[in-house]
């Protein structure tokens, strides 16, 4: 078997934690497979699947334009010469040339759900190539319920071509934090002893981080200890973060922390009063499932998959600037409620294992070499 993970940014996001862990539960249940990766990851890949052949891309496959005309072309013959039976291409795009049975992650379907949240250039690449790997791929995963409904409704996908296969967690790197981690973090972000709310993701517009800031504002206006709130994440592609920031009282404090490296998460989610996470629309939800692991009270909408991910462990709010506000006022006056989803969110984490995920891939990559022999 051979796993493209050319298309994993240096900057680890939801998408690079999937393949990264994917590969190692792979690599720890023994299974024979090469991947195909940048240069730069090569030596992670050998630390964390150290009984796999890694094999760095040759030309440089930084931009998308170079990583999609090395996908075409070198990729299929890479594939003839390892006589791989089954390449996975975990992130939308396939090669059209392969003559091996082929497997694609899909991870949402909001490019055709709710495709003004996307640049135009994003949302026509992505369904133009989700289409393509829905008649070309042998088969299809699919992180949830949610997006396998959503691309049968919307692309016309053939639901038994689709393998809904959960994410998981590292609890190595996801877990209730030390006192100390929640210090560091502390320390770093320049809170002293004030309370926060967090959030965790892409300033996107699907993320609703605007709303949330406007929300946040409302629910702490009249409060005399305000919590901060803190956005970690990178910066999106519209203005309308700046344009929320720009409209919040003085007296109100929002921290932009950036990007912020795996060692400080536990300690940055789990150190919370709470992780607000109202997005419009998700294929899965990694960081709700996340901050779950870390023993946070979670806050997060009932759009797409979420429900399917925070189930009765976490709260839900409406996506509008005031269900998010009462939202979080709610869980800000009620500390019995929100040590209550803590415990529960802990024990429904522990189901969503990435030992388990790689077992579901196992059988999907089984499933497609037979099916590929079989309409040879």
């Amino acid at each position: 078997m051979l796993i493209d993970a050319t298309a994993v940014p240096a900057d680890r996001g939801g998408v690079g934690r999937y393949v990264d862990s994917l590969l190692a539960a792979l690599d720890t249940a023994g299974t024979p497979m090469s991947v195909a990766c940048q240069p730069r990851d090569a030596e992670l890949y050998g630390r964390i699947a150290p009984h796999t052949r890694i094999v760095p891309a040759a030309e440089s496959v930084v931009t998308r334009t170079a990583r999609l005309s090395w996908e075409q072309t070198t990729l299929p013959r890479l594939a003839r010469r390892l006589n791989a039976r089954v390449v996975h291409s975990p992130h939308y795009t396939v090669p059209l040339a392969n003559t091996s049975a082929s497997v694609v992650t899909l991870h949402d379907a909001t490019f055709f759900s709710d495709a003004p949240l996307h640049s135009p250039v994003k949302a026509r690449f992505f369904r133009a190539w989700t289409r393509a790997a829905l008649r070309r791929a042998t088969v299809c995963v699919v992180p949830s319920r949610a997006t396998s409904n959503e691309l049968v409704r919307a692309a016309g996908a053939d639901s038994a071509r689709l393998r809904v296969m959960y994410h998981g967690v590292d609890p190595e790197r996801f877990h209730p934090p030390a006192p100390e981690e929640v210090t560091a973090v502390r320390r770093s972000l320049g809170l002293g002893d004030q309370p926060y709310v967090a959030f965790l993701g892409a300033l996107e517009p699907r993320k609703n981080v605007p709303a949330l800031i406007r929300g946040f504002a409302r629910a702490v206006a009249d409060r005399r200890d305000s919590p901060a709130l803190v956005l970690a994440g990178q910066a999106g592609w519209d203005t309308d973060v700046e344009n929320a920031l720009e409209s919040v009282p003085h007296r109100v404090r929002v921290i932009r922390a950036g990007y912020q490296p795996f060692d400080r998460l536990a300690g940055f989610l789990g150190g919370a009063a709470l992780v607000a996470y109202p997005s419009i629309g998700e294929g899965f939800g990694l960081p709700v499932l996340e901050a779950m692991a870390c023993g946070a009270a979670v806050l997060t909408t009932r759009r797409l998959s979420l429900p399917e991910v925070g189930g009765d462990a976490v709260a839900y709010c409406g996506v509008a600037e005031r269900g998010i506000a009462h939202g979080i006022a709610e869980l800000l006056d009620d500390p019995v409620r929100r040590s209550e989803l803590s415990s529960a969110a802990q024990q429904r984490a522990k189901e969503f294992t990435w030992a388990d995920c790689a077992d579901r891939h196992r059988a999907a990559y089984e499933h497609a070499e037979y099916l590929h022999r079989r309409n040879r």
